[in-house]
């Protein structure tokens, strides 16, 4: 399975020149099977020009070569809220996914929900905003049609287009709030303990609930001083101390 983990690195998402240095001897580092040093250097690339969704998929890339899946998925999740429309991304996710321990089915999600979830992953909240402004562009051109035309039919179409292209801009905005939202206000995590036992309550006293493995992805709910309540894809709640988790 492993042989077709996506290995073409650096070519994502163009580098700005500050990074550069570190990111070309990150690959380098890569292609020479040295992935420590690699993921050393994309860590110093990110620190000195900020995040980004080209270095994190090459991280998580070097770390699925030194078979440490949790933070291997973790930096695959993190490009994706960066870059959600990246196949590469999400096929190696899963890829990864597929050497976790504990495979959680999820609550299945209303179509409705599951429709307007995948068409919003399909861009970037810098994307979306674009869209937005295009279509709130075209939109005034039809008003002005409308407004100023003196024929009926241009008068009508430029109505009609106005109001598509209106809706079409409210419902980008839409996305990219929600997109945004995603990035600032993170709220799922993966489990970095090899194993750890949920507890009922935010003490080592409760009772045990269940056992997660690392890689596993889970929503924080709750925080209570160094433990957080969390939830499973399939429903389950329980705390687990903080350092036993990744916010992604």
């Amino acid at each position: 399975m492993r042989k077709y983990i996506v290995c073409l690195i650096g070519m994502v998402i163009a580098i700005s020149a500050p990074a550069q240095k570190e990111i070309e001897q990150a690959n380098e580092a890569y292609t020479q099977g040295d992935f420590n040093k690699a993921v050393e250097l994309y860590q110093q690339a990110i620190e000195k020009n900020g995040i980004s969704a080209g270095i994190y998929y090459n991280m998580g890339n070097s770390y699925y070569r030194l078979n440490q899946i949790a933070p291997a998925i973790l930096y695959y999740e993190r490009s994706l809220l960066l870059s959600p429309g990246n196949k590469d991304t999400r096929s190696n996710l899963e890829i990864a996914r597929l050497n976790a321990v504990d495979k959680i089915e999820p609550v299945g999600e209303f179509f409705l929900a599951e429709g307007y979830n995948a068409v919003k992953n399909l861009y970037s909240t810098d994307q979306w905003s674009y869209m937005a402004i295009g279509c709130f562009l075209l939109a005034l051109i039809g008003l002005s049609f409308f407004f100023f035309s003196r024929k009926i039919l241009l008068k009508k179409m430029g109505f009609y287009a106005a109001l598509v292209f209106l809706v079409f801009c409210l419902l980008a905005n839409t996305f990219a709030f929600n997109q945004k939202k995603m990035l600032t206000h993170r709220n799922t995590a993966i489990i970095f303990s090899p194993t750890t036992t949920l507890k009922s309550s935010p003490d080592n006293s409760g009772t045990d609930l269940f056992i997660l493995h690392e890689g596993t992805k889970v929503e924080v709910k709750n925080k209570l001083g160094e433990w957080n309540e969390i939830e499973t894809a399939d429903g389950n709640v329980g705390w687990i101390k903080s350092n036993e988790i990744e916010i992604i």
